[in-house]
């Protein structure tokens, strides 16, 4: 029996990893709103801006949305908008407006263990490992956008608006101590650490800009 030669095995994986990858990004054309989602939890689940979310399904300056709605997670055909620089609709937040940024805080005390994009679990943000029940305050000032379980992934989740560029999530809590809009201030208590599913007591921490995951510790203060 015939072996395959060493550099075409090579050339497979990367083939398979490469379709492996684009799998992994891809993301339905809608989503059906389901009881408890906020318009900014939708957008976190799929990268997006919930600007863009909101004038691709043409709601305004608001962010009222319903269960079993159907919201659209790509431009409509000929869309165009103010915000686009070159007229074409794409999904890109580059031509976002895009506020300063709040100054940024550390949510709660501990080590990092694992860092932005170290591993599948965190491609969209770090893990600070802590012990369960300790307290989870807010990075920045801000606004309680989101207070549920909707994303699977993330357990008890917190998502704090701070402008209409920047955003903070907080995963994996055993208490939620805030409700959906509520105002919080800088270093504020919003939540008591949890365990993710593998039983670690951590917080899964995010920074998003414009909809997009940013790594957190080019923003936070030296720890």
């Amino acid at each position: 029996m015939k072996t395959v030669p060493g550099y075409l095995l090579a050339i497979f994986c990367a083939l398979l990893l490469a379709a492996c990858s684009s799998a992994l990004r891809w993301h339905p054309d809608y989503h059906k709103v389901r009881s408890g989602e906020t318009l900014y939890s939708i957008a976190m689940q799929y990268n997006l801006d919930q600007r863009q979310l909101a004038s691709w399904n043409r709601l305004g300056s608001g962010t009222y949305i319903r269960a079993g709605q159907k919201l659209r997670l790509t431009p409509p055909s000929g869309y165009t908008s103010a915000q686009s620089k070159d007229g074409n609709a794409k999904r890109s937040s580059s031509s976002l407006a895009d506020l300063p940024a709040p100054t940024w805080r550390w949510p709660t005390r501990g080590s990092v263990l694992l860092r932005f994009g170290e591993s599948s679990k965190t491609q969209s943000g770090i893990r600070i490992v802590g012990t369960e029940g300790q307290s989870v305050t807010a990075t920045a000032a801000g606004e309680v956008v989101y207070a549920g379980t909707g994303l699977r992934s993330y357990g008890q989740l917190l998502i704090l608006k701070h402008n209409e560029t920047w955003l903070s999530a907080y995963g994996f809590n055993s208490k939620l101590l805030v409700t959906e809009g509520a105002r919080v201030q800088a270093g504020q208590a919003i939540a008591s650490m949890g365990r993710d599913s593998g039983g670690q007591a951590l917080l899964h921490f995010e920074i998003r800009r414009n909809g997009q995951p940013v790594d957190p510790l080019r923003y936070l203060p030296p720890h």
